[in-house]
């Protein structure tokens, strides 16, 4: 009989796993306890979380995903147990590459929009594990200096959705092996949390000997722990809001804390004085900062990682990463980063994030020159395209869908694309003039896509629809510009006259710079040349032209090679 129930039980989960919906339901509420146990590596979780069935169907049935490292142990409702099926689920939203899967049997069906509690228990081990990685050829020594999460005696780190499924989700499978899969599903998992609420309460197993470490909330507040000593357990209560656009993660160590003005920072006793030139980075930039996002709310956090080749990670106002003897330059570019975050918050990631990333680049030109600053640029630029591409090639075959930056999930448009835009945006209405419009800016108010464009509109009295439309409220791809035709005249005794045709070969606008470029020197102008379309200007130059350049590389183009125009001798 044994073997009977066991096919029926996997009868039951195959045939659940082919008909479960699993973007039904939208997580709404965490409120969880964490208890770690650093000598084994472990952690336990009890609490509750509450789902929101968001599609068109009542549900019978839900699917509870966390990593495959810990083990379902109590699902339930209304004081009443639930029956589930747990089973494997390949997914590289979890650094295994699979997950966990609770296949829930609910009390009762859940009408479309109606909302269901259920307690859960779970709990298992959080180890170095990098298989996501190894399993697509990644050396594994890489491969462990970009998933560095893991529960140890020594140092602890555990990032969300994406790194580690330490908290229930549920979400359709993503593969680093399919092309953008994985950051799909991710995307689609953080619009869909990004209201929701999480509360964890994170605690320790009682030590009596020696001082409780420092407990950190990771992308979440408050950023402390509250120290206690003797057979009491050291614990501090997270919140982390919203989930989707901050990763919840947890960080444990013996660290001590630095206290500076506009940051704080956690670091191991012997790095002491790289904890120091960090805090002087972010002394440094901290008017800077200021004077672009106005007053720095609330102190960045940086984290130090113990493996000295980890990759950095950053969520919100947080940095972990390691605290290495770095050039004060790339100190200060990245603490712009965080200090924006903490001046500037917004519910769009186009705003929040572009506008930091947008910030190191305008803080580059604030150290050296525009042309450091979009050389700076540059390394997002191939970012862009790639995503481009990889967006254009996977809607051929598709219904066609709109990744606007007002709701795109793609990391590439919401941090990188976004930058270029707030770069133009800077170059089209001036500098003091977007300071403006961000000193007005409220996040609370920020209800409506087209709420930015109002402000700039009302500051700068122009009609700025076709720039929005192009960049913001759709994707129109990228420019490609070109000089298709060019030619000079002497104007007067030592002054020539250039005037250029350009010519858009993409579908998206913008005003670009065009260089007239002579003996000793260049000369230039902007144009506005909307999509598909052409413009024309004038350059006035003291020698004949010699070639004509379009964009200096502030506009993100998808090709730069035919970018310039070499002149034939002038014409009378």
């Amino acid at each position: 009989m044994k073997w009977l129930l066991a096919i029926w039980v996997v009868w039951v989960a195959a045939v659940h796993s082919f008909s479960l919906d699993r973007n039904a339901f939208t997580f709404t509420r965490y409120d969880l306890d964490i208890r770690v146990e650093p000598e084994q590596q472990r952690l336990a979780v009890r609490g509750s979380i509450t789902l929101r069935n968001d599609s068109s169907n009542a549900q019978k049935n839900a699917a509870l995903q966390i990593s495959s490292s810990l083990t379902w142990r109590s699902i339930q409702a209304e004081g009443k147990p639930l029956q589930f099926v747990s089973q494997t689920y390949t997914s590289d939203i979890d650094h295994t590459g699979e997950l966990s899967e609770a296949i829930v049997s609910l009390p009762r069906e859940v009408p479309s929009g109606g909302s269901i509690e259920l307690d859960i228990g779970y709990e298992g081990v959080v180890l170095l594990d990098a298989t996501r990685f190894t399993r697509i050829s990644m050396p594994k020594e890489t491969a462990t200096h970009s998933d560095w999460d893991q529960i140890s005696r020594e140092f602890s780190a555990v990032r969300g959705v994406g790194y580690v499924a330490w908290y229930p989700v549920a979400a359709e499978a993503g593969n680093l092996s399919e092309g953008r899969s994985l950051f799909e599903v991710i995307g689609n998992w953080k619009e869909r949390a990004q209201n929701a609420e999480m509360k964890v309460t994170v605690r320790l197993e009682a030590n009596p000997e020696g001082t409780p470490p420092t407990i950190l909330c990771g992308g979440g507040e408050p950023w402390a722990t509250k120290q206690t000593s003797g057979p009491q357990e050291p614990s501090v209560e997270c919140h982390y809001s919203p989930p989707g656009l901050r990763a919840p993660s947890f960080v444990i160590a013996n660290y001590d804390v630095l206290n500076g003005s506009v940051v704080q920072i956690a670091y191991r006793p012997e790095h002491k004085s790289n904890a120091e030139k960090f805090a002087q980075a972010a002394d440094t930039v901290a008017p800077f900062v200021t004077d672009w996002f106005g007053t720095i709310r609330g102190k960045a956090q940086v984290a130090e990682l113990f493996d000295p080749g980890a990759s950095p990670f950053e969520s919100g106002a947080v940095l972990l990463t390691p605290l290495s003897d770095t050039d004060p330059k790339l100190l200060q570019i990245a603490l712009v980063h965080e200090l924006t975050h903490a001046a500037l918050s917004s519910p769009r990631p186009w705003i929040y994030e572009g506008l930091a990333h947008f910030a190191q680049a305008a803080y580059r030109e604030h150290q050296d020159s525009r042309a450091a600053a979009l050389d700076f640029m540059g390394l997002h630029r191939a970012a862009v395209v790639d995503a481009e591409k990889a967006f254009n090639s996977e809607q051929k075959d598709a219904v066609a869908k709109d990744e606007s930056l007002v709701s795109t999930t793609i990391d590439e448009f919401y941090r990188s694309k976004a930058a270029y835009v707030w770069w133009m945006l800077r170059d089209l209405v001036g500098e003091e003039t977007l300071k403006k419009v961000l000193a007005a800016y409220k996040a609370t108010e920020d209800r409506d896509p087209a709420y930015l464009q109002r402000l700039v509109q009302g500051e700068t009295k122009r009609d700025l629809q076709w720039f929005f439309d192009d960049w913001v409220y759709h994707d129109r791809g990228l420019p490609d510009f070109r000089i298709e035709s060019a030619f000079s005249r002497q104007a007067s005794q030592g002054n020539y006259l250039v005037t250029a045709t350009v010519e858009n070969l993409g579908a998206a606008g913008a005003e670009v710079p065009v260089t007239a470029r002579f003996d000793g020197g260049e000369t230039s102008e902007r144009v506005d040349v909307r999509g598909k379309a052409k413009g024309v200007v004038r350059i006035a130059t003291p020698r004949p032209p010699t070639e004509i350049v379009v964009n200096d590389s502030s506009v993100p183009e998808s090709d730069l090679t035919n970018n310039t125009y070499k002149m034939e001798s002038s014409s009378k």
